[in-house]
């Protein structure tokens, strides 16, 4: 039986595909959101998920691949050819038993090694459902949503108080995220119509290992492309850290750690503006989950004396994902007579309706707060001479759980506000 991707490599995945998604809609824009929320929310979607609806939502999200399966089958099975080739036109016929029970247990072995006790970070995740108080879901569904992603039910009334509801989802998120996230939910967003609400909302706020002193940050120019420049408070700190040199991408990684090391922001720079846009372009089309494990490997990156200059920045950016999930291949969750949600309920005209995301985050000499919420609806250097990173232009940045190697947040720096 084949083994469903670790949810640290099927998250890491996403977070790129989705990151090369959202920046194709505009390439000067910025980009910021958790993966790991968006993640999350559409992980408990599958728990109601069957046949294709299933299979979809799996891919898209990296648990699954769509040739891994009858690859490895070819690779390991002693079976003799003709069965192999009976075997592969019957896709189905490959798949284990129920793949459902490895990828949720795995999510939720990530979800309880993400948060540690007496931590010198503040990192909080919480998952909640909002169901329609006269809808009946199946029990099994309610009951692998607790025991999974810790996921309580909470009946409103969506059929005469949809507005109230709303605002009660919004307060919650609101809560979760210490502030941060504000209407995650949109007026009308939910409706009569409306049946289940499944919402993560993810929070963390980290210091740097490593501050940088206030005194020191000045303004500067912020070159958003070849031509144009933008004022920004430039941060600047000299100190030993984390960095790798890619000569083959022509591109500087930084790791920046924040207290107590179990978090850190990888910024990928690229040493200069090439193309006729931000000079990400390149970058963003080759960047594979396989290149950011390899140029992210602590052997990859040496502690090496740095002169770092980062702007300081906020940013808060909220997305309606269902026509890019659907471009990524999440088709039939949202169409009427396709989706297939009866793990969930026994009705049969159940779709997602929408999936909203929303996510904010401050980058400032002391370290970074950044909430996110989702509703479903190389070469080491002399340390004699300082090797300079100078964030004056376009870059990509990621939040990273080191032990689990997991992509919390990602994002791209492009434009001051």
């Amino acid at each position: 039986m084949a083994s469903s991707t670790p949810p640290s490599k099927a998250n890491n995945t996403f977070s790129l595909a989705l990151l090369k998604k959202l920046s194709e809609e505009d390439k000067a824009a910025n980009v910021f959101f958790s993966p790991f929320s968006i993640s999350a929310a559409l992980a408990m979607v599958m728990l109601g998920a069957k046949g294709n609806t299933f299979t979809q939502i799996s891919e898209v999200l990296g648990f699954s691949e769509a040739e891994q399966l009858h690859t490895q089958i070819q690779q390991s099975t002693r079976l003799p050819q003709y069965l192999l080739k009976v075997f592969s036109g019957c896709s189905q016929c490959l798949k284990p038993q129920n793949p459902q029970d490895e990828i949720h247990s795995s999510f939720k072995q990530l979800l309880s090694s993400l948060i540690k006790d007496n931590a010198p970070y503040a990192l909080s995740l919480a998952n909640r459902l909002y169901g329609e108080q006269t809808y009946r879901f199946i029990e099994k569904f309610l009951a692998d949503s607790k025991q999974y992603y810790n996921a309580e039910l909470e009946t409103v009334d969506f059929k005469k108080g949809a507005e109230e509801a709303r605002v009660n989802i919004n307060s919650w998120v609101e809560k979760q995220t210490q502030d941060k996230i504000k209407d995650l939910l949109k007026p009308g967003a939910v409706d009569d119509t409306t049946v289940l609400v499944l919402v993560n909302a993810i929070y963390f706020k980290g210091s740097w290992s490593q501050q940088f002193d206030e005194k020191l940050t000045t303004d500067g120019l912020f070159r958003i492309n070849k031509n144009d420049t933008k004022s920004v408070k430039m941060m600047r700190q000299t100190n030993k850290l984390l960095l790798s040199i890619i000569a083959e991408a022509n591109l500087q990684i930084l790791e920046m750690s924040y207290e107590g090391k179990d978090l850190s922001m990888l910024i990928f720079l690229p040493n200069d503006i090439e193309d006729d846009t931000t000079g990400l372009e390149k970058l963003e089309k080759e960047l594979t989950y396989e290149k950011f494990t390899e140029w992210t490997r602590p052997d990859m990156m040496s502690h090496t004396e740095v002169e770092v200059q980062l702007p300081r920045f906020k940013l808060e950016e909220s997305y309606d994902l269902k026509e890019v999930l659907t471009s990524m291949g999440m088709v039939d969750a949202f169409e009427f007579g396709k989706a297939n949600f009866t793990g969930m309920s026994t009705a049969t005209n159940l779709v997602v309706s929408q999936v909203v995301h929303k996510s904010f985050v401050d980058v400032n000499e002391e370290g970074t707060e950044a909430a996110a919420a989702t509703g479903v609806i190389v070469v080491e250097r002399s340390a004699m001479i300082p090797s300079v990173f100078n964030a004056d232009h376009p870059f990509l940045f990621f939040i990273r759980h080191n032990p689990s190697m997991t992509v919390l947040f990602a994002g791209r720096y492009c434009s001051p506000e």
